[in-house]
C-alpha cells in the first residue's frame, strides 16, 4: 500500500482564481485548517510576487510546524532568493522552481532554445540546492512536451539535485490515458528516475484535472497537487477532497492511501468557500449541500433500508455536520471554548470573551444554534484584520412598495471618529451602497453580488459576497449577520478595508504552472 502525499496549493494556484485575493489573516486561517487536515505540503505563494505575497508566506512557515510549506519561483535567482527569505524560518524549508518545456512556450514566451532551457533549468536547481534542502521541480506545460526532450531535461535536473519532478497539466489539455503515458515514459527512459518522486498537478479545463491525477496515481506517481474545492486558474485545479475521497474509497482499486483527516474536509470546504467568496455548486462532489441528498422514492427506499445501496460515501466520513442542536442561549462560557477547540480554534483568552458575547446576543434571536452558525461566527471574527479600519455601527433603512427606498448609515473611521450619512436607490441594497459610496475615500465599483444561507429555517444566518473594483484592483468581501441587509453592508465594508489592506501592494504577473 502506496502512501500518496498531498500538495495542496490553495494559497498560491487556488488564490489565482479570478477575483480572489486573500490578505495575511486570511491565509493564515486557511493555513492552520490545512495543517489540522493534515496536508503533507502547502504551496503558500509566490514570494517573489510583491513584499506583501512575501510577508504572508513567511508568516505561514514561521506558524505552520506539521505540514512542509513552499513557495513558487521562476528559474532565476531572484525568485530564489525572495523565496529563502520567506521560507528559511521554516520546519523543513523546500522550494517549488519551474520552467516551460513545451515548444509553444520555448519559441514565442520564454525565446530560448531546447539547450537554453535546460541549462536555465539546471543552473536554477542547483543554485537552489545551496539553500533548500528540498527543490522540487516542475515542467510548464509538460503535457505538450516533446517526451524525449522531457525526458532529457527531467535527467539533468535530478542530476543537479532536484528530488521531486512535477509534470502538470498546466492548460488542461490532456486525457487519463495520455497523462498515465507520460509518466510511464520517464519511469522507463530516465536512468536516475528513481532518486526522485513523480508529481502530477491538473488544470480542469476539459473537466479531467481529478480523473488526470488518478490516472498519474495508477501511473507511478506518489504526489498530487490540487486546490481545496478545486479553485484555480481558469476552470480550477484537481479537487482535493474527490481525489482524497476516491483514493479512500477504492482503495482496493488504486492501492493506495494518504495521510490526511478525512473529517476535517467539509469544514475546511466551508472555510475556503467563505475566504474566497467562492460557493460550492449544491452538486460539487463530496462537499456539495446535495452530495448526500436523494430526492428519488427509489433511492430514498434503498437508503432507508441499506444506506450502502445509493450512498458510497457517508456524511460522516468527511466531516459534514449535522443541524442538530449543538449550543444554546443558556450554555457556558466553559462549554464555548471547548466547541471551540473541537471545530479546531483556540482564541486568545482575550478574544474569547467577545466571541462569547456576539455568540449569545445570536443565540438569544435563534431558535436553535448549529455547528454551521457557529462555524460562521467564528470565520467571521477571524477575517476582521488588527488594524484599526472602517467599521459598521448603524444601519437603517426605509423601504415601501410606493416609497424611494432610503439607507442611513453610521461608520466609525479609523482615527475613532463616527460618521454619518444617508442615500436613496432603486433598492434597499443599492441604497445601502451609494450611502456607502459616499462615505468610503474611494471610487468603488460593484462588480459581484451573492447571497447565501446558513443552514435552513427562517432564522437563518445570510451570507453575501461581493466583489469591488477600485483603480482595476479587484477585491472580495464577505459579511454575515441574520438580516441580509446587514450583512450586504457588512461584506461592502469588509472588501473596501481588505482593498486599504492592499493598497501598498504591487500588482504582479500571476503564475500558473
Amino acid at each position: 500500500m502506496r502512501t500518496i502525499e498531498i500538495f495542496d496549493t490553495t494559497l498560491r494556484d487556488g488564490e489565482q482564481t479570478a477575483g480572489v485575493n486573500l490578505n495575511t489573516e486570511e491565509k493564515i486561517e486557511i493555513a492552520k485548517r490545512l495543517e489540522r487536515l493534515g496536508v503533507d505540503v502547502m504551496e503558500a505563494g509566490f514570494p517573489a510576487a510583491s513584499k506583501g505575497d512575501l510577508d504572508a508566506v513567511k508568516k505561514v512557515a514561521s506558524i505552520i510546524k506539521n505540514s512542509s510549506v513552499t513557495g513558487l519561483a521562476r528559474s532565476n535567482q531572484s525568485d530564489i532568493d525572495h523565496a529563502w527569505e520567506a521560507l528559511k524560518e521554516s520546519a523543513e524549508p523546500r522550494l517549488h522552481v519551474f520552467i516551460a518545456t513545451s515548444p509553444i512556450h520555448m519559441t514565442y514566451k520564454l525565446k530560448k532554445t531546447p539547450d537554453q532551457v535546460v541549462e536555465a533549468a539546471v543552473d536554477a536547481v542547483k543554485y537552489s540546492k545551496k539553500k533548500f534542502p528540498v527543490v522540487q521541480w516542475s515542467a510548464e506545460d509538460a503535457c505538450r512536451s516533446d517526451l524525449v526532450f522531457l525526458a532529457r531535461i527531467v535527467e539533468k535536473v535530478i542530476d543537479a539535485g532536484a528530488s521531486i519532478i512535477n509534470i502538470p497539466d498546466t492548460v488542461g489539455f490532456t486525457n487519463p490515458e495520455e497523462y498515465g503515458k507520460i509518466f510511464r515514459y520517464l519511469l522507463k527512459n530516465v536512468p536516475n528516475i528513481q532518486k526522485a518522486v513523480l508529481s502530477a498537478h491538473c488544470h480542469d479545463d476539459l473537466g479531467m484535472a481529478v480523473a488526470n491525477s488518478l490516472s498519474a496515481v495508477e501511473n507511478g506517481a506518489n504526489q498530487i497537487e490540487c486546490t481545496i474545492n478545486g479553485i484555480g486558474e481558469r476552470a480550477g485545479n484537481a479537487s482535493l477532497e474527490e481525489i482524497a475521497v476516491a483514493l479512500a474509497i477504492r482503495e482496493d482499486f488504486y492501492q493506495a492511501k494518504t495521510n490526511l483527516k478525512l473529517k476535517e474536509i467539509s469544514r475546511t470546504s466551508q472555510l475556503v468557500s467563505r475566504l474566497t467568496g467562492i460557493a460550492v455548486p449544491p452538486n460539487k462532489a463530496v462537499v456539495g449541500k446535495n452530495a448526500f441528498a436523494h430526492e428519488s422514492g427509489i433511492h430514498q427506499d434503498g437508503v432507508l433500508k441499506e444506506k450502502s445501496t445509493y450512498e458510497i460515501i457517508t456524511p460522516e466520513l468527511v466531516g459534514v455536520p449535522s443541524n442538530q442542536l449543538v449550543l444554546g442561549k443558556h450554555s457556558g462560557r466553559h462549554a464555548f471554548r471547548d466547541y471551540l477547540a473541537k471545530l479546531g480554534f483556540q482564541p486568545e483568552e482575550s478574544k474569547i470573551k467577545v466571541l462569547f458575547e456576539d455568540f449569545k446576543l445570536l443565540a438569544d434571536r435563534k431558535k436553535e444554534m448549529t455547528e454551521e452558525d457557529i462555524f460562521a461566527l467564528l470565520i467571521d471574527h477571524r477575517i476582521q484584520p488588527e488594524v484599526p479600519l472602517y467599521q459598521l455601527k448603524d444601519l437603517q433603512v426605509n423601504y415601501g412598495t410606493n416609497q424611494i427606498p432610503t439607507a442611513t448609515l453610521r461608520l466609525l473611521t479609523p482615527d475613532g471618529k463616527v460618521i454619518q450619512d444617508a442615500a436613496t436607490g432603486s433598492g434597499s441594497v443599492e441604497a445601502i451602497y451609494n450611502t456607502l459610496g459616499k462615505m468610503l475615500p474611494s471610487s468603488l465599483k460593484l462588480n459581484d453580488y451573492r447571497i447565501q444561507s446558513v443552514g435552513a429555517g427562517r432564522d437563518a444566518l445570510a451570507q453575501v459576497f461581493v466583489q469591488i473594483v477600485c483603480d482595476g484592483h479587484e477585491i472580495n468581501g464577505s459579511g454575515t449577520a441574520q438580516d441580509v441587509l446587514e450583512a450586504s453592508a457588512k461584506a461592502y465594508v469588509h472588501a473596501f478595508n481588505k482593498l486599504q489592506l492592499h493598497s501598498d501592494k504591487t500588482n504582479y504577473e500571476r503564475m500558473s504552472i
